[in-house]
């Protein structure tokens, strides 16, 4: 069995949340970011489920731009052989993503 595993690059937990002056968005200027704790949890599961035997290949996948590589790169640091998709924002508009996922990973597919 494969396992997908889709992760998200989210502020990191440590840190406090800023607004920025105007209110219209929070402030991300030079705050550290991380792996979101839940798909950590699905990572780690992900590794025992192999190491029991059950998977046979982890594939972990996150959308986003160049800076999301250092949160596959912690996943990978989780005990993951295989390598990693990013898929870049400009490839997905929100209204098309069901349209263009299946597609993406047809043609990228890593088997």
């Amino acid at each position: 069995m494969k396992i997908l595993v889709a992760v998200k690059r989210v502020i990191d937990y440590n840190v406090k949340v800023r607004v920025k002056a105007d209110r219209s968005d929070v402030d991300l200027a030079n705050v550290k970011m991380a792996l979101n704790p839940f798909c950590e949890i699905a990572v780690e599961q992900a590794v025992r489920l192999k190491e029991q035997g059950i998977a046979t290949e982890i594939l972990v996948v996150s959308i986003g731009s160049k800076p999301c590589e250092e949160q596959l790169r912690t996943a990978l640091a989780l005990g993951l052989i295989v390598p990693y998709v990013l898929i870049p924002k400009q490839l997905l508009m929100p209204c098309q993503l069901h349209v263009c996922w299946p597609r993406w990973l047809k043609l990228n597919s890593l088997t």
